[in-house]
């Protein structure tokens, strides 16, 4: 089986997969691979947090242009994965020089498979882009095509408590995965001071309560042939089981009521609004004082420093409150404007390059420590990088 996921997140991935039990695990590009039964297939799918989606190859072929794709395509046997009555979506992927358009290696795909149950039935299955039966992933390098059914269906990111949303949200597993990178420890207090739509502090709760991430939502693999229902109501059940009461408080916060309501109402979806107490709070202005907690935020990102009369005070004030009012804190901060993060006035102890969609982002550590010990400690920090 393959997990896709994003980049600078396949470690953690690959550390999902090790807690539960996958086999002959192995890093990619943006993807790990693994090993496993079909309980396996079924866990990864309800348990990562970290993943976009759970594919399983099963043919692996050569192909010279297009026509000998559509021959090799309608060679296997399609009938052991859908009937004639069944819906069907092909996605693709495409690197290198012979092949330069996904969407028509998607096509000469479908019409292999349709053709084949055309020439057997008369008639043949739906095209269903949105809620198929069977979801197949292309992913074709140069002249060598592997070819899988996704377990998935949506994206792993889609929890199923997002109903509602502020402009431009962070996705849920870019969220878990910078949680993750931060090494929180479930323990110490958790802040989101930009809160936006709630992202990170829902998939803080459900990390803390250890709630699985696909617990409210259905998958593709639901639909398989060989879909074995009392296996998955063990595994969910096994799920429910595991969840814990969370040992450390979450809060979140934001300047726009807007943005506190839809984050209250999508904390709710997710059954762990209890967990998070939510208000009405103007980071840069606000007199609270905060120690020994993590601080995870991802600010307004701006235009990249030509409206330089706004962004740079912005990122100014940002590293001043942190720095006066959240002593003995670690405070991680995600951006797309990697020139305003110059600006924040403090010196991070680690980098992290990511993507947050196409925009190539960074992730920063800003140790946050108290009085004269603190400057020690960070000017010991400095010498050593």
């Amino acid at each position: 089986m393959v997990a896709t996921t994003l980049f600078g997140l396949e470690e953690i991935v690959a550390g999902e997969l090790r807690t539960l039990g996958a086999q002959d695990i192995k890093v990619l590009n943006r993807a790990v691979s693994f090993k496993g039964d079909k309980a396996m297939l079924y866990k990864s799918n309800l348990h990562l947090r970290t993943a976009l989606k759970v594919l399983m190859p099963f043919a692996q072929i050569m192909i010279r242009d297009s026509m000998d794709l559509y021959k090799k395509i309608k060679r296997i046997n399609w009938e052991d994965y859908m009937s004639v009555d069944g819906t069907l979506a092909v996605e693709a992927t495409v690197n290198g020089d012979f092949f330069s358009h996904s969407q028509f290696v998607a096509l000469k795909t479908k019409d292999a498979i349709v053709d084949q149950f055309r020439e057997k039935y008369g008639r043949r299955p739906s095209v269903d882009l949105e809620n198929p039966d069977l979801r197949i992933n292309l992913h074709i390098n140069e002249r060598q095509c592997s070819v899988s059914l996704d377990s998935s269906g949506a994206s792993l990111g889609k929890r199923g408590y997002r109903l509602d949303q502020v402009q431009a949200p962070l996705s849920e597993v870019l969220a878990a995965g910078i949680i993750a990178l931060s090494g929180w420890d479930k323990q110490h207090d958790f802040i989101d001071p930009m809160c936006g739509s709630g992202t990170f502090s829902i998939e803080a709760a459900l990390i803390a309560s250890n709630m699985a991430p696909g617990r409210l939502r259905h998958f593709n693999f639901e639909k398989w042939k060989d879909f074995d229902a009392e296996l998955w109501d063990s595994i969910k059940k096994e799920a429910d089981a595991q969840i814990v009461e969370p040992a450390c408080k979450i809060f979140g916060s934001d300047l726009d009521n807007r943005a506190v309501e839809i984050a209250t109402s999508n904390a709710k979806n997710a059954k762990v609004d209890k967990l998070i107490q939510y208000r009405k709070m103007d980071f840069l202005n606000s007199d609270i004082h905060v120690e020994n907690s993590i601080v995870l935020m991802n600010p307004p990102y701006g235009e990249r420093l030509m409206d330089k009369d706004d962004i740079v005070p912005f990122y100014q004030e940002i590293g001043t409150q942190l720095k006066h009012h959240y002593e003995n804190c670690e405070a991680w901060i995600l951006s797309g404007n990697i020139d305003a993060l110059k600006f924040i006035g403090l010196r991070p102890s680690r980098k992290i390059r990511l993507f947050n969609g196409p925009m190539e982002c960074k992730l920063q550590k800003y140790e946050l420590f108290k009085g004269k010990k603190g400057e020690a400690k960070r000017d010991a920090a400095e010498k050593t990088e």
